[in-house]
């Protein structure tokens, strides 16, 4: 108990280091948007709408097909849709078409267009915007397609009402990649002015403030049981409680363990997982980190355990690869203990690499996300222990994006990475050497052969073992240090029910609603 009370208290002092600097004065904050929070709450109540906190700001363009951070994805899942869309229990259901079929062979996909759905400007939806969304998504013309799963299309047939579409090869994961959203052809502000067909439709975002969306009474399915949600940015950590306890906001989700204990009894608490792969994501391109028992050195090195006890409380799942427990099928458990922690075989590995007296690096973290920051901290110590000395960098989440994601200017990153849609190849294509997303520069002519042979595969269990041995592979090779799937922490204040966590990285508020 003394050693943990020890541990907690040095990990208090280092997290408020880490965030000097980080963000803007809390105290403004609460009074810009605070009243108290009788009174704000209960009008929102009584208009039925509610304010929504989230850490970052959308991507700057709002189209859909171009999004790149998994915070964009989150909210406008509210707004998009798909021929299909997921639920919470990881199913596909119809969505924009009314129902499809599936050829025995896993060659042909024939979808029948759902009467009456309407885009949010009033436009119906015709088959020709179907065909344009998936077109777009499967262009080459530019280099790799936004879905180089659509590559697989080598036809599509349409008439009014169906569409054929007939693939070069089996892919009995095809269908997941249908949720991509259907847009209008012919409109042209959908970078700034976003219209889908979801249950909520865009009404407005200020740049670093917020994104109002509101209930689309010409929605197809069930409606939407709120009038208006406001998405409203705060990045800094202190800010956001200060927010929920003035009533300035209403929910806020991925809240740390640490942050929901200052909340007091207006608020309840939701357990989930965020269904990310959070690791210590490594440049595999530049020294020390191009060399392999560098990397396992690292892996040796940290305890994800005690991050998880120390920072988080317990919550969270340790991981040993890029899959999260949520992805049963896919999910290899013994990958978690692939290395033990295990100090001095980490001492061991640095001298065999050349680096006997350890070496410096930097981890450059969000400063918007503190269960990252917080990861960063206690891993700090963890490889100040085998030598290595680490210094934390803090940037704002535009900088990461640009040069840490796209430029690939960076050591190494704390993030979670998400899955787009509830496939495997979601979560494992980007480390193969081509891809336009393998920001950390991993390079195995190994594992590309086996991502190829997985797209080839038209057996099911085949291709599952497939993916099981790229996972092996990237936890053999070292290329990244794996952490866990990190618990997501839902707060709700009192008065308001009805939240649903999926097994992949969305925020679903249509079925969210005030008690009375």
């Amino acid at each position: 108990m003394k050693k943990r009370l020890l541990a907690l208290l040095l990990l208090t002092g280092l997290l408020s280091a880490a965030l000097t600097g980080c963000g803007g004065g809390s105290t403004e904050q609460a009074s810009e948007d605070g009243q108290t929070a009788d009174g704000s709450t209960g009008a929102r109540a009584q208009a039925n709408e509610i304010v929504v906190g989230i850490a970052q700001d959308l991507d700057e363009s709002l189209d859909p097909h171009l999004a790149v951070a998994a915070g964009t994805k989150e909210v406008m899942f509210n707004v998009f849709e798909g021929l299909v869309k997921p639920t919470p229990e990881g199913e596909l259901i119809p969505a924009v078409a009314d129902h499809y079929e599936i050829s025995e062979d896993q060659t042909t996909y024939t979808f029948t267009l759902r009467e009456g759905v309407q885009f949010h400007n009033g436009d119906p939806v015709e088959m020709r915007d179907v065909v344009y969304s998936i077109k777009r998504c499967a262009d080459d013309s530019e280099g790799t397609p936004l879905i180089p799963a659509l590559s697989a299309i080598s036809s599509m047939d349409a008439d009014s009402t169906t569409l054929t579409i007939t693939l070069d090869q089996p892919d009995s994961e095809f269908l997941s990649y249908l949720t991509l959203a259907i847009l209008p052809e012919d409109y042209p502000d959908q970078a700034t002015a976003p219209v889908g067909t979801g249950p909520f439709k865009f009404v407005s975002r200020t740049a670093q403030d917020s994104i109002v969306l509101e209930r689309f009474d010409g929605y197809w399915g069930t409606p939407a049981q709120l009038d208006k949600v406001t998405f409203r940015i705060i990045e800094n950590a202190d800010s956001l409680v200060m927010s929920l306890q003035s009533g300035a906001i209403d929910m806020f989700a991925h809240l740390t363990s640490t942050q929901v204990a200052q909340l007091g009894d207006d608020f309840q608490v939701l357990e989930g997982t965020m269904n990310l792969v959070q690791a210590l994501y490594l440049n595999n391109a530049v020294e020390p980190f191009n060399n392999e028992l560098v990397r396992q050195a690292l892996c040796y090195a940290v305890d994800k355990q005690q991050i998880i006890d120390l920072a988080f409380d317990g919550y969270g799942s340790p991981i040993g690869s890029s899959m999260y427990p949520a992805f049963q099928k896919y999910f290899v458990e013994d990958l978690t203990d692939y290395y033990s922690y295990d100090p001095d075989r980490a001492r061991e590995l640095l001298a065999e690499a050349g680096y006997p007296d350890g070496f410096s690096m930097t981890i450059t973290v969000p400063s918007n996300y503190q269960p990252h920051i917080d990861t960063a901290t206690v891993l700090v110590e963890q490889l100040r222990a085998v030598g290595i000395t680490a210094e934390i960098q803090p940037v704002d989440w535009g900088t990461w994006v640009d040069e840490t994601y796209t430029n690939r200017q960076f050591q190494s990153t704390v993030i979670g990475v998400d899955a787009s849609n509830m496939t495997a190849r979601a979560l494992l294509e980007r480390f193969v050497s081509t891809a336009d997303d393998n920001f950390i520069n991993y390079q195995n002519a190994d594992y590309d052969a086996l991502f190829q042979q997985a797209q080839a595969a038209a057996d099911d269990a085949e291709q599952t073992e497939l993916y099981k041995q790229m996972e092996r592979n990237l936890t053999e090779h070292a290329a990244n240090v794996y952490i866990q799937d990190l618990a997501d922490l839902v707060v709700l204040r009192n008065g308001l029910e009805g939240y649903q966590f999926y097994p992949i990285y969305v925020m679903d508020l249509s079925t969210v609603h005030y008690t009375a």
